[in-house]
């Protein structure tokens, strides 16, 4: 494991190993605190951030190391003056490991091949791996295992959470329902169904499966997740349209309903209470959003000690 560029690109041995690792670092973390000392972490930023930035600039503290937060509008690569490549050549030359939070999926990959250092995912509009590993490591200690779960996602579908939930799905072997409309504005795009369905197959595991009832997928389910109707992408001009094209598969009390009574409530944040989630179950016994946001700061230890191999 050379990079977290995708979670197509890691095994499920990887997959499971980042999630052990962070339980034992977070149980045992005055064991920890020196594992990178004068390590330096790069953070680019193009999307805006809260969770991310502050869990990354956390664990490296936490481990005795440092890193530095730099904004694409400051970056001659932003500016369209300079090329991902050199980037990638000229941070390697400081930096002990590089992360980017951009748009561009394609400019990510070309960050990870030229850099001579590991390259870390913080979100991309392809993907949010760190975003569902700290998820499981939820769902680990939550409900006990990360595999032989159904697990129902309700929304807005085109989108990178989804994807890497997606992902982890076809590599943990996980039932996973997506339940959005069937405008293909809010569908998994295809080209990310042919690849997860190739990848459940590669593990020999089922693919998710897509539909337009939300009480379907979330019947049985053991964890139900949603996202923000509204991402960054997202013009504040389209929000009344979307919100009356999504509120079918808002998460509520009569879709939890039909999930199992031990079920959880799941959502990577920030939220809109009223849109994609109701009061009652996001601030309800059942949610665990913010243990799930706090998941976030252990993942990162895990995965930066193991792209460190520390």
């Amino acid at each position: 494991m050379k990079n977290l560029v995708s979670l197509s690109n890691i095994s499920p041995k990887d997959f499971q190993g980042l999630i052990d690792k962070a339980i034992e670092i977070k149980s045992r973390k005055s064991m920890y605190t020196r594992s990178l000392f004068e390590k330096s972490l790069i953070m680019i930023f193009q999307a805006p951030s809260l969770r991310t930035r502050v869990s990354f600039e956390v664990a490296m503290t936490q481990l005795h190391g440092s890193a530095i937060n730099y904004y694409s509008e400051n970056s001659p690569w932003g500016l369209g003056k300079e090329s991902m490549e050199d980037v990638a050549r000229t941070l390697s030359q400081y930096c002990d490991v590089i992360s980017a939070r951009i748009y561009s999926h394609s400019e990510l990959k070309k960050l990870a091949k030229n850099a001579s250092v590991p390259v870390i995912n913080m979100m991309t509009n392809d993907g949010h791996p760190c975003q569902i590993l700290g998820d499981f490591l939820t769902i680990q200690e939550k409900l006990g295992k990360t595999k032989g779960l159904k697990i129902a996602y309700l929304g807005d579908a085109e989108n990178n959470v989804t994807y890497s939930l997606m992902r982890a799905c076809a590599l943990t072997g996980n039932s996973l329902t997506i339940a959005c409309p069937k405008n293909k504005e809010y569908s998994p795009k295809e080209r990310v169904v042919t690849e997860t369905k190739k990848l459940a197959k590669k593990y020999k595991n089922k693919a998710a499966v897509i539909t337009t009832d939300p009480l379907k997928a979330a019947k049985n389910a053991d964890v139900i997740y949603t996202d923000s109707w509204m991402s960054y992408r997202i013009p504040q001009e389209e929000k009344n349209r979307r919100l009356k094209d999504l509120k079918p598969f808002q998460v509520n009390k009569k879709v939890f309903s039909q999930a199992k009574k031990t079920a959880v409530f799941m959502h990577c944040l920030p939220a809109m209470r009223g849109h994609e989630v109701t009061e009652e179950i996001i601030d309800g016994k059942k949610s665990i959003v913010f243990p799930q946001a706090q998941n976030r700061l252990h993942i990162q230890k895990a995965i930066l000690m193991k792209l460190l191999n520390k």
